[in-house]
């Protein structure tokens, strides 16, 4: 399959399991290397957003109070992403808030997450660090919007997964990367990883 939506979060806090939640999401569907869709809210979930994540995020409590319930959100969300493969930046991040947010409604989190931030470890140790925005930098890609915005973060981070797509084509010889040899790459250590795109380069 090469549809993946790749979907980002703003959040009150860190971690669900801290009562942090939702205020915003963003998935960017791409297919065949192109943006096919688009999904983007703010959401309300009734809990009170820190000053400091305003200040990070521009995300103030009157611009959610006039914004949808959480739960019609992530219904909608979950309907958008239907069985397509999900890709984040710093995945682990936006994996528990997708995972909590839709428990709440009896929903489950089936797909796997590929984390662009894992293989950009991987196949660019030599970037400065791998948060998204210098990887953007590095890599000569387009910023779209105000970083700490769902959409404009989940743009950059289709264009980060394009590039490494591109270049497992173009470098590594992999014709068909796809979700499942994202998932592979991330969970090698970063010493096996040339000697396992060899040996995928020649299967």
């Amino acid at each position: 399959m090469s549809a993946f939506a790749v979907i980002d979060f703003e959040t009150t806090g860190m971690s669900p399991d801290l009562g942090d939640r939702a205020t915003e999401v963003a998935i960017v569907m791409v297919d065949g290397g192109r943006v096919v869709d688009r999904f983007q809210s703010l959401m309300n979930a009734g809990v009170r957003i820190p000053s400091f994540i305003t200040q990070l995020t521009g995300i103030s409590n009157a611009m959610v109070a006039s914004a949808p319930d959480a739960a019609e959100v992530m219904a909608e969300a979950s309907r958008f992403v239907g069985t397509t493969p999900l890709v984040a930046h710093n995945a682990a991040f936006d994996r528990k808030f997708w995972t909590a947010e839709l428990a709440r409604l009896d929903l489950p989190a089936l797909q796997p997450f590929a984390c662009t931030l894992l293989v950009s470890r991987r196949l660019y140790p030599q970037a400065p660090n791998h948060k998204l925005g210098s990887l953007v930098d590095y890599h000569h890609l387009p910023r779209t919007g105000v970083a700490h915005r769902a959409l404009a973060d989940a743009e950059m981070a289709a264009a980060l997964l394009d590039r490494i797509l591109h270049d497992l084509r173009a470098r590594y010889g992999l014709a068909r990367p796809d979700h499942a040899l994202l998932m592979t790459l991330q969970r090698t250590g970063k010493a096996a990883v040339p000697g396992l795109l060899a040996r995928l380069a020649q299967a």
